[in-house]
């Protein structure tokens, strides 16, 4: 089975390091991985995001275009990426700081207070 996530936010929220620990524990469990990080210019506040793919076949691409599970940490990248997630996939949403609902009714979608817990 191969899970395709993608994780977005902004810079600061620990986007690509959630994703790299993704990644090395997949590896830890024998699975073959790919993470590849994206981050605008500005760093720090600027759009952030990563795709991790584990699988247990060889990855042909590590580009995530339409992923079984996305991790929205701030409302901008809810708004960006939801209509990627594949029907039946899982949206994880940081309720923290995301003020918008997901309308989709064919994926899972789970509301959890992300900053909050993280303090």
């Amino acid at each position: 089975m191969t899970h395709e996530i993608l994780i977005t936010g902004f810079g600061g929220q620990g986007v690509l390091s959630m994703g790299r620990f993704l990644a090395q524990v997949g590896l830890m469990e024998g699975k073959e991985v790919s993470w590849l990080p994206s981050y605008g210019p500005e760093m720090r506040g600027g759009s952030a995001f990563c795709s991790v793919i584990l699988s247990g076949e060889p990855i042909g691409s590590p580009v995530v275009t339409e992923p079984t599970c996305l991790m929205a940490l701030s409302t901008p990248s809810l708004a960006r990426f939801v209509p990627s997630v594949q029907p039946g996939g899982l949206i994880l949403v940081n309720s923290s700081l995301v003020d918008i609902p997901v309308r989709r009714q064919d994926v899972c979608t789970l509301y959890i207070p992300c900053s909050e817990l993280a303090a």
